[in-house]
Parts: structure tokens; sequence; C-alpha cells
């Protein structure tokens, strides 16, 4: 660097060091793109830009990267560590073409490599994003998609400057290009022009699609030959005029139709920072770099969130922005429409949809059609497939209608590969809990309004962590060539497809979107705090015990993991129960012997709301452990016996992964950290307990044992009366009502309706009963009774046998 130069960069730092404020992406750019800093780095820039050059430069301090301004010196000489793709925009005029100083130093790294076979340059991708509007229909380009000259930098620096990002990428490895394409001339033009197309996708993931004017949006809307004809075919069979049909239609899309608004995104970007701080001690986000690669490669994204609270709307759209991604376009339904927050919602990517618009074609084709435009034009997607929020803190069934009409866009000839992205989102409090057991309880639901957001602000204090993991993508594309190898004959570009193999891909679709939500789950301190303090009799532990038992959760989750999405915290047990009571959710006695950590009733009703989040990750364990406790010892061959029978039950209602993948090794590891932990004894084929660790091992059995004691209530059932499948499960639900209030249960899920549903569902899925809930294997249903009821405590197997004496009418 001349002398001039590094004068001019002085100068040029004191006012971006004092304008600029940038975000990285991703946030530890070092760990999660692997960057090794034993080998030489040089970066790479889409556009000739010292301002560009010099925020790089500060962003490369703060994580501990090689300076840019720093020459690289390999073998005695000095090179630059920067290099730029494009001369950029100037004033007078703009220079596409890649400078000749940056393919003479492609060129010449190359043949470092040529010469030298240990070296190993990383090309670092790194591109500084000023402005992140899409721009709109009847401009040619957005201004994010293009260099800015001078002025234009000065500017957006002026009033961009805190709104910028830093996006690192993947490093290039240039002795696997030297090695597989050469190094002759031609190599390095084809490394600057790979660069190019690089950094133009990644812009249009950070911008998206351009933003098309309203009212346009609606005439093409209307005009498309699918509402033209419904439009024409309402008018005659209500025998009204077309117009008045036309302009419903109108009103349908008014209704629905989001508004984005760039600006309005960044002011809220602010104000959401502001409350995070405030309310949170951090949000933990993971696998973001999946999505981040999925938008850069041109997929149509798809997200499908687990609900847990009205929060999720805001916490995706934020978490996405701040990793370098377009909000998404979000279902939201007609509730939340109301005043102020139906227009901030809208602004923000809401679309809007009524809870049920069954019989209503017009509102469904306008709907169907508007959903298709978003996915045709590039929008991300962003739908709650519960259809609502969980009210016990488990996933409810999803509903199928959206995922039905994703497909259905695609069978309008959608170029673009659409991927599902399961997400689990996860809080140490949800501020709509107390009024979930209130509902569950019987208490009328409040409608949403007004006041009752300016009742959430008034609450507004420390509520621990939040957590946004990004599961495992699923190919839509994939899963149809997979699965339905002929799909393509049903495409269709004008009339909606209802082809036979939509209803049973929809719902294997939906099972997978459900299944890698809960295998993305993370814990935290409270869960695991919740599911140890639950176990318990008397919902109270020593702190000595509750340190112990969160010591063992944390060993089975780190080293039996159940799916490689999953998170485990990285604090020790100890620390961990430090933070879950300053979240100021439990009570604390102190006497000579130290601490003891319990919950009163009231909040022992609230925690299993944060115990059923992670239930599914314990689920093995703790069946395990109950087999142990309940017989003392027994064979490896009759505990996987057990295992594989109920899992089948388990899965359907905790949304688990297929045990074809992983079941078999998955019990194995879990057996093996109880033996290593001294939990168990192990001689041979042969386990038994060990009895000083007895009360550990019983505190993870109790874990399932609430979901084993419904099932025996409708084994029972089912074993003597045959009712028929809605009776059955009416009987179950009160048994378990019985049930509840005999033996203190507080788990409002215990009496669920839904839950009997699936377990029904499932017994005849698993051949135990016909459609008319009818035993239709004698032997096979004994046997699962037998297994089932050897692993509930005799005082509620008492219990259910005298509710079943009792005449059904009476209870």
């Amino acid at each position: 660097m001349s002398a001039w130069q590094s004068i001019y960069h002085k100068l040029l730092n004191l006012p971006v060091s004092t304008l600029v404020k940038t975000i990285s992406i991703p946030s530890d750019p070092v760990n999660e793109l692997d960057l090794d800093l034993s080998r030489p780095v040089v970066y790479v820039l889409p556009f000739h830009s010292h301002t560009d050059l010099l925020t790089l430069r500060a962003s490369c301090l703060k994580h501990q990267l090689p300076d840019p301004l720093e020459p690289l010196q390999i073998n005695g000489k000095s090179f630059s560590r920067y290099v730029f793709i494009s001369e950029g925009n100037r004033l007078l005029n703009r220079k596409d073409e890649i400078p000749e100083k940056s393919l003479d130093l492609f060129g010449e790294l190359l043949e470092l490599h040529k010469q030298d076979s240990e070296l190993d340059i990383q090309l670092v991708p790194a591109s500084v994003v000023w402005d992140r509007s899409p721009g709109n229909e009847t401009r040619t380009h957005g201004p994010s998609l293009k260099p800015m000259n001078g002025p234009q930098k000065a500017w957006a620096i002026i009033t961009l400057g805190r709104d910028g990002m830093v996006r690192f990428s993947r490093a290039v490895s240039l002795r696997l290009m030297a090695d597989q394409h050469g190094t002759d001339a031609s190599i390095a033009q084809k490394l600057a022009r790979v660069a190019k197309i690089h950094f133009s996708r990644q812009k249009r993931a950070a911008s998206g699609p351009k933003l098309p004017d309203r009212q346009a949006l609606f005439a093409r809307l209307l005009n498309s030959k699918a509402i033209e004809k419904v439009v024409a075919e309402e008018a005659k069979s209500r025998n009204v005029p077309s117009d008045k049909v036309r302009k419903e239609a109108i009103d349908m899309l008014e209704e629905i139709a989001a508004n984005f608004s760039p600006k309005l995104i960044r002011l809220l970007d602010r104000v959401l920072t502001y409350i995070w701080n405030k309310i949170y001690q951090g949000i933990e986000i993971n696998n973001a770099e999946r999505v981040r690669q999925l938008a850069q490669d041109g997929h149509e994204i798809v997200y499908v969130p687990c609900h847990r609270s009205h929060m999720d709307y805001l916490l995706l759209s934020y978490v996405l922005y701040k990793e370098g991604l377009v909000p998404p376009h979000i279902a939201a339904g007609v509730n939340l429409n109301f005043f102020p927050a139906g227009t901030i919602f809208r602004r923000s990517g809401a679309f809007f949809i009524r809870r049920s618009f069954k019989g209503n074609r017009l509102y469904s084709t306008v709907f169907r059609e508007y959903l298709a435009e978003l996915f045709a034009r590039g929008y991300s997607v962003e739908y709650f497939s519960e259809g609502g929020r969980s009210r016990t803190g488990r996933l409810l069934a999803a509903k199928t209608g959206m995922v039905a009409m994703t497909l259905q866009a695609m069978l309008r000839g959608l170029k673009r590969p659409v991927t599902l992205v399961p997400v689990y989102i996860g809080y140490e409090h949800v501020m709509e809990v107390a009024t979930y057991s209130k509902e569950l309880q019987g208490k009328r639901k409040e409608k949403e309004s007004l006041g009752q957001v300016l009742g959430i602000w008034r609450k507004l204090r420390n509520f621990g962590k939040g957590y946004v993991n990004f599961g495992e993508p699923i190919s839509i594309n994939q899963h149809l060539n997979e699965n339905v190898p002929n799909w393509h004959e049903s495409i269709n570009p004008v009339e909606p497809q209802r082809p036979e193999w939509l209803i049973p891909t929809v719902n294997q679709l939906a099972d997978k979107m459900m299944t890698g939500i809960n295998s993305a789950a993370a814990t935290n301190a409270l869960t695991l705090c919740a599911t140890a303090l639950l176990a318990s009799r008397q919902r109270a532990l020593s702190r000595d015990a509750l340190e112990a038992q969160i010591g063992l959760y944390l060993d089975l989750l780190r080293h039996a993991p159940y799916s490689t999405s999953r998170t485990v915290p990285d604090e020790s047990a100890s620390e961990m129960v430090e933070h879950a009571l300053s979240l100021d959710k439990f009570l604390v006695e102190r006497d000579s012997l130290g601490d003891i950590i319990s919950l009163n009733r009231q909040q022992s009703t609230l925690m299993t709301y944060y115990r059923n989040n992670i239930i599914h990750l314990f689920a093995i364990p703790s069946l395990i452990a109950q087999q142990l406790v309940c017989k003392d010892t027994l064979t490896y061959s009759e505990l996987c016996h057990t295992v594989r029978t109920l899992y089948p039950f388990f899965k359907a209602e905790l949304y688990m992964r297929n045990a074809d993948h992983y079941l078999d090794d998955y019990v194995d590891n879990i057996l093996f950290i109880m033996t290593d932990t001294a939990l168990i004894q192990r001689d041979g084929d042969t386990l038994s307990i060990n009895p000083a660790k007895l009360n550990q091992l019983q505190l993870l059995g109790r874990t399932v044992a609430e979901t084993l004691q419904r099932y025996a209530i409708t084994l029972t059932l089912l074993s003597h009366h045959q009712p028929g499948k809605a009776e059955l499960e009416k009987q179950s639900l009160m048994m378990a009502q019985r049930l509840s209030r005999l033996h203190g249960i507080n788990a409002p899920e215990f009496f669920d309706k839904g839950v009997f549903s699936i377990l029904v569902t499932t017994l005849r899925k698993q051949g135990y009963a016909d459609d008319n809930c009818c035993s239709t294997q004698e032997e096979k249903l004994a046997e699962l009774m037998k297994i089932v009821t050897s692993l509930i405590s005799p005082d509620v197997k008492l219990t259910i046998q005298a509710i079943l004496n009792q005449p059904i009418e009476k209870q």
C-alpha cells in the first residue's frame, strides 16, 4: 500500500468509524464458516470501494480475522490481502468489467500454488450491504442490486450507516481450485465471474424480489383466468351483476394482501432491538446458515415455525432480518387485523387469512391466487401449520390447508425449487402462558384488541432467553420426485389441480414438518428444571438433587443426542439452576441442610407448558428408566421390545423421528450413558438398577409416567367395552379427568381430547383395533396392555379399575 493510500484510508476512516455501525453475518464467522486462521486469507469484495474496505476491516478486527489492509507475506513476497471484482460505479461512468489488477492477483496466487504444493490460500467473499430495499416493479434495478457512486455512497452512509451489514461467505480453497482446474489465466477469469454471480445472488437474498404496485397487483390477479371464471360463475349462480362479484373479490384482496414497507422494517428493527434487550437476556439463533444458503441458491423458502406466542411473528422476522435475509410474507389470522396492529403487521409483510373459508369458493380462489402470486414472484412465505398457538406447550396437529395450497402453487408450473424450513421457537417465559392455563380450565378466549396489546406492554420485564432454531430443510421437489414420480403430469398453469396423490402427500409433508420442528428443539435452564421438579412427587427437590438431575439430563442430551439439529446449553448444571432461579418462577426455602427448590400448585400447572416443549427429547430415556424402576432387572432384548412396541404411540403424539432411521442406535447410546454415569448396571445382556442412584432413575422415569397412564386408561376401556371411536375418546377423557383429581395430576394435556384422538387413531393404524374401535387381535392387544400396565404404579392401576367398574353415566 502506498503512503498516499494509507493517508487516504486514515482520513476516510474518521467519518466511517463515526457514522457506520454494521452487523456481521454470520455473527461468529470464524466458527460458523469453519475458517482456518492458520492458512492465508484473501478477501474478495464485489465493488471497488474504499468505504466498503474500511467497513470490512472494522468487522474483521472485531472478530479477530486478519486485517485486510495488512499485506499478505508468502515466500518472501508481499501481496494485497483484498481484491475487487468490479470497478464499480464512478460519478461519470460505470465500469462493470473485472479490474486487470484483480485478475493479475488471482493469477499470481494460483501460480504460487503451482510452485508450492503445501500452500492453501482461502478466498473469503465479503460484501458490505448498505441499502436492503428491493425497489419496486417500476424500476429497472433495486437500489441494493447495483454499485453506488461517490455521492450515492456518502448519502447511504449518512442515512443508512447504522443499518448496514457485512456478509462473510464460506471460504474457497485456492488449493482445491488449482488441483482440480489448473492455474492458467482462464481460471482467474472463471474465479472472478463466479464471484460476481455469488455476490449478485447474495444481495438478492438480502433484499428480496421487487415490490409490486398494490393496485397493479390487484388488477393482475383479477384478470387471472381462475378468478375471472369464478366471478362469472358466482354472478350467474347468485343472479347478480359480475361487477358486484368483482367488487367483492377486490374487497377480499384488500383484506388479504400485505403491503410490505422496507422503511417500516428498518424502523421496527430499532424498536424490536430495544424490546428484545429489555425483556430478554439474549436470543440464541442456530443453523441459520442453512437458510442463507437456500436463499442464495434461489429456493422458494416457506418457513413453518411452531406457534407458542404472538411474539413468534415478530421474533422470526427480526431474526431473519438480522441474519441478512429478507423478512417473509406471513400468513396471519384475520383476528390480528385490528387497529393499529393490523396496519403495522400488513406493512411488515403479514397477509391475513380467515380461520375457515370452506364453501366460500370466491374467497378460496382469491386467496389461492394471491398465494400463488407470492410464490411466482419469489417472496419467502411463513405460516404456522398448527393453525393457532399451543395452549399446552406441545405441538398441535398440523392444519394442512396452507401446505395443500403450496403444492397447488407448484402445480401452476413454478420454476424455482420449493423448500419447507421447520423452525423451533422457544422461550424461557411465554407471556401468554397464564392465560393459556385459564383457557384450558374453561375461561373463554379473549379477543385480540388494542387494550390487550397495551396490557402486554405493561408486563414487559426480563424474561430470560429466546431461542430460534432452524431445522433440516424439506425439499418438496425432492419429496415429490421420490414419492410421486409422475407429479409433473399434473402441472396446469391455469386451473388449480387436486390430483389423487395430493392429500396423502400433504399429510406426509405435514408430518415431516412437525417432526422437523421437534428435531430442532432447544433445551434451556427453565425447561430442564421444570422437567425435573414436575417429576418429583412433591414438586420439590434439594438444590443438590436438582443439580444432579440436570447434570444427568445434560449428559443424555449431549452424548446420546436425539438429533443433530437440537441444541443444548454449554453451561454446567449448577450454572443452569442459578439462571433458572433468577427468573423468579420457583420457591426457594433454606434450612440447615441447604436449599429446597419447589413449585406451588399454580406454578406446577404453568411449568408443564415448558416441560412439554422438550418432553419428546426425554421420552425414550424416560421409558427405559421406567422399565428398570418397575422391574429392577431385565434383559436388553426385553427392554428393546418394549421400546419398539410403544414407540409408534410416542411418535404419533410427540412428533418424533422415524424409528427406522435412528431408534436402535439411540437406545444403545442412552444405555451407554446410563451405564457410564453409574445410573444403571450392566452385566452382559442383563440390565439392573443401581440402588445408590435410584432417585435419579425414578425422576427420569416419571417424565412419561402420565403418558403411560393415559395409554392404560384407553387400553383398559378398549379391552372391556370396545365402545366405538367417538365413545372411546369420550370415556377416556372422563376417566382421565377423574384420575387427575384423585392423584393430583396438574398437567392440562392429561385430559386433552386431541391427545386421546391421536392415541385411538394410532391404535387403529397399528392394527390393535378396526375403524369401529373393536379389537382385531386380542393377543396383540393383551400384550400391549400387559406392557403398559406393568409400567404404571399399583395405586393408579387400582384407581383405573375402580373407575371402570362404576357406571359410565355417573362419572
